[in-house]
């Protein structure tokens, strides 16, 4: 019966509104007085059942909850044969929460909107070669499957055959069309808008990109900030308060419908409700704008973040560096760039592949004895040779002589911003290459933004040589610029700037950023990152789009604007509404319980906003 009861809210909303219509039409047309009456009685019970149901299972688990409150008011004007007011204030009562149901699923709408994106299905090669159409469960890693025109992508995969253009805003946020051909990278959930290709699936379900948005962002929603814990401990505290007082006035006034009206007017509902749905707001926002945010602690922090740090390659750089110079100190060039090349191949540092590209190919050798020297290079045999590639650090420590000519090299490669690898072959000094990786476009500007947003230390950390990260602090606008640091040294400088009281927020994409984003306030991780890096951090910027930083602070600062805009509003109302009880001769119930809906469509819609937030330019 109860669940029928329940289950049957927004009828018994519309039939009480109906009656009290008809009580209140019977009256103004001078029908008996017993039509008034029973319409309002009937209305009232029927309103009061839900109500005092949801009552009941709150004190079962302990809780005096806000029904709690609207049932003992209702009760008691019953008792009193104030039916007018017991029938309206559960009308009220119940007509606010179908309200609040409603837009309340409008702020989880980016979160349904995300849901529904998920491919269901994938036409999967079998072993005649044809293609069938499977459920999206049974695809596994290692399959081949076709995705045509207007389809949805169905896993995270490599295109084998075919080239067309997909829409990838359910991961970026970007609706513009990106080209796909063979061997380029394609997501699930996002739409090939033309063409026809046949992909080689990578990872499938849960593991694909789009699984991990749907499961981070149904994760941040779930959970609850500081001020939300807070609120809900205030609301476990105040709503018994508020019993107490109703009870305290009636021993003292004898005025059973003034303590009656103080507890319909004290109920904190607004109050319970504003910073949820601030959060969800905000989260569902960056969610569809390819911003994860880890939840709503994550949005308190970020907002009063007044230190940024960044990573160097792959961050603020494109991460795909280039061989611009190269010097030669052998008659034999041609051997030393196999020695080198062989080496490389043992590496899979960024530099690594730059070495490989301008080496072209080369005679593969045997290396034998390798050495990975923690923030200098290489080390190993080949071909019976002893090949040290690296650092200045590295060849100091190999006891490599270097001739002034090669420091004079060294120091104009480093002061134009290359990175160095050196090589030499059985202590002498063979190649000196400098590399360069290109800043990434926009991010200038994506620095200015953040200025404006009130960042005020926009700092670069990176392993790179000093002369490198110089040259880009300088072109940036950054306020310090360290290079030659260690995994362990930007850890230790980010516990410094906090221990400075400083908020900090690190942004790097590798797996030697972990421990930085880590312990860093908030950590930032490019979506096309290492996992580790996405896993361990607190915001996420999908496909690596740097432009979607400034976003992602000004949305946090919007949100806790926003939720501190609710918190005004719910206390403001309830003490204008104790205050007019105590103080004024016009309100009464059917008034208090009005306001009270009214403030918490009011806070819901104040909310709301968030979902359309932009940055302003």
């Amino acid at each position: 019966m109860q669940r029928f009861i329940l289950k049957s809210k927004n009828e018994i909303t519309l039939i009480g509104g109906i009656l009290i219509a008809t009580a209140f039409i019977s009256k103004w047309a001078g029908v008996s007085i017993n039509v008034f009456n029973w319409s309002l009685i009937i209305a009232s019970i029927l309103g009061l059942a839900p109500i005092a149901i949801q009552a009941y299972q709150a004190l079962r688990v302990k809780v005096v909850s806000i029904d709690v409150l609207v049932t003992i008011a209702v009760i008691g004007a019953f008792l009193i044969q104030n039916y007018e007011e017991s029938a309206i204030v559960t009308f009220l009562f119940l007509f606010g929460a179908y309200l609040e149901l409603r837009t309340l699923n409008k702020t989880r709408s980016a979160i349904k909107e995300l849901t529904e994106m998920a491919p269901e299905t994938a036409l999967k090669e079998i072993a005649n070669g044809e293609f069938e159409e499977v459920d999206i469960f049974d695809v596994d890693e290692g399959d081949v499957l076709l995705v045509k025109t207007g389809a949805k992508v169905p896993v995270d995969g490599t295109v084998l055959i075919g080239e067309g253009y997909i829409n990838e805003a359910s991961i970026t946020g970007e609706s513009i069309a990106l080209g796909k051909e063979k061997g380029s990278k394609v997501f699930a959930g996002t739409i090939l808008e033309n063409g026809t290709i046949q992909i080689y699936a990578d990872r499938v379900g849960e593991d694909t990109t789009f699984g991990k948005i749907i499961e981070l962002v149904e994760e941040a929603q779930d959970s609850k900030s500081e001020a939300e814990r807070f609120i809900d401990r205030f609301s476990k505290y105040y709503t018994p308060f508020v019993l107490i007082i109703s009870f305290i006035v009636w021993l003292v006034s004898r005025d059973i419908e003034l303590a009656i009206t103080i507890l319909v007017l004290g109920c904190p509902g607004a109050l319970v409700i504003g910073v949820p749905v601030s959060n969800v707001s905000g989260i569902g926002n960056g969610a569809r704008n390819g911003v994860l945010l880890k939840g709503s602690e994550v949005i308190h922090d970020f907002s009063r973040t007044d230190t940024m740090i960044f990573d160097k390659t792959g961050t603020l750089t494109i991460g795909n560096p280039a061989v611009s110079e190269a010097r030669y100190y052998t008659e034999n060039p041609d051997d030393a760039l196999v020695y080198l090349a062989n080496i490389e191949r043992e590496s899979d540092h960024p530099l690594a592949k730059a070495v490989l590209e301008e080496a072209g190919e080369t005679k593969i050798l045997p290396v034998e004895n390798t050495e990975v020297v923690k923030g200098g290079g290489i080390v190993a045999s080949v071909n019976g040779h002893r090949v040290a590639v690296g650092n200045v650090a590295l060849m100091k420590k190999e006891n490599v002589k270097l001739s002034d000519k090669a420091k004079a090299d060294i120091e104009n490669l480093e002061k134009a911003g290359n990175s160095l690898v050196i090589t030499s072959v059985d202590g002498e000094l063979k190649i000196i290459m400098g590399v360069r990786d290109q800043i990434r476009k926009g991010a200038k500007e994506v620095l200015l933004k953040l200025k404006k947003l009130g960042i005020k230390n926009l700092v670069m950390l990176s392993g790179d040589n000093q002369g490198t990260v110089d040259v880009v602090g300088r072109e940036l606008g950054l306020t310090e610029a360290y290079g030659n640091m260690l995994p362990e040294d930007k850890a230790e400088y980010v516990k410094k700037l906090r221990k400075e009281n400083k908020i900090v927020a690190f942004v790097g994409d590798g797996v030697n950023d972990s421990p930085s984003l880590a312990l860093a306030d908030i950590g930032i991780a490019m979506g096309s990152g290492t996992d580790v890096a996405i896993e361990t951090s607190d915001v996420v910027l999908m496909n690596s789009d740097f432009s979607r930083l400034p976003h992602a602070l000004g949305l946090t600062k919007a949100t806790a604007r926003n939720m501190f805009q609710n918190i005004v509003i719910a206390v403001g109302v309830v003490l204008i509404l104790l205050f007019s009880v105590f103080f004024s001769d016009w309100m009464n119930m059917s008034i208090g319980m009005l306001v009270h809906e009214g403030s918490i469509l009011v806070v819901i819609l104040n909310g709301m906003r968030l979902l359309r937030y932009r940055l302003k330019n």
